[in-house]
């Protein structure tokens, strides 16, 4: 009895092991390409310009990147999806992983960018959001993945050369918040000073006839009180989606790299 029952258990999770594998989505084989459009967004002649521009980049730099647009995740989590990839195509050089992934999933407005360990100091995960929410996201709204992804691939690039700077003409719905509270919090102390020092004067009058208190004194003679003053906060950024072509395409196979989960993900 206690063996049958055992028998079962075990047949039940070994069900559930293998629902859960074929469960997930199949990660396509790299076949020599660093563009891979499964969900036909792109356009012919970006996917060429691409792949050209980013063999360039490779030969010049050794950084790989790589690129892979799907129809959807199919109930898949982009990171863990995102991590499979990156571990099956090997991206970067082994020894330096410095491999970049860029992955779309169109019907499911949801994309990210893995990024390898030896990028993550330059490429980071602040870095790779901003890149998402102000180059990639805008463009993929407005319906045109061939700017959103080669704006993309163009702020990775300049972020990895340093490149990737901050548009002070540019302030975020967070940014003007940031301010407003700033403004609402150093205005209220200055106010609550203000009482404070009027009421102590009052006081001041009445204990002490003709005594003027100290801090009135001083502010009668023209010194400042000193208050904290609210910074400006600045976070726009800018990049062009231009980058050289270079020359013709090849084979491309992975260096032997591994992404270890840095990056960031976004929707649209």
């Amino acid at each position: 009895m206690k063996k049958a029952l055992f028998h079962k258990l075990l047949f039940c999770f070994f069900l559930f092991v293998n629902s859960y594998s074929f469960a997930q989505k199949t990660v396509p084989e790299l076949w020599g390409q660093r563009v891979h459009d499964d969900a036909h967004a792109l356009k012919q002649e970006t996917v060429d310009h691409l792949e050209k521009s980013l063999k360039a980049y490779e030969d010049s730099t050794s950084n790989q990147i790589a690129i892979l647009l799907i129809q959807s995740l199919d109930g898949d989590v982009i990171e863990e999806y995102s991590i499979r990839v990156a571990e099956k195509w090997k991206l970067g050089q082994k020894g330096k992983d410095n491999g970049v992934l860029l992955l779309v999933a169109v019907d499911d407005h949801k994309m990210r960018i893995e990024v390898g360990q030896g990028l993550e100091g330059v490429l980071t995960d602040a870095l790779s959001s901003r890149i998402i929410r102000n180059e990639i996201a805008p463009e993929f709204r407005r319906g045109d993945y061939d700017a959103g992804v080669i704006a993309g691939i163009s702020g990775i690039i300049k972020a990895i050369g340093g490149e990737y700077k901050a548009d002070n003409s540019t302030i975020s719905s967070f940014d003007i918040a940031l301010i407003i509270i700033a403004i609402l919090f150093f205005g209220g102390v200055l106010v609550f000073s203000f009482i404070k020092e009027f009421r102590s004067s009052k006081d001041g009058k009445v204990n002490s006839g003709n005594k003027i208190n100290p801090t009135l004194k001083k502010m009668k003679n023209g010194s400042k009180s000193t208050f904290p003053v609210p910074f400006g906060f600045g976070s726009g950024w800018s990049s062009s989606s231009g980058f050289s072509s270079g020359s013709s395409s090849s084979s491309f196979f992975g260096g032997g790299g591994s992404l270890g989960g840095g990056g960031s993900s976004g929707s649209w």
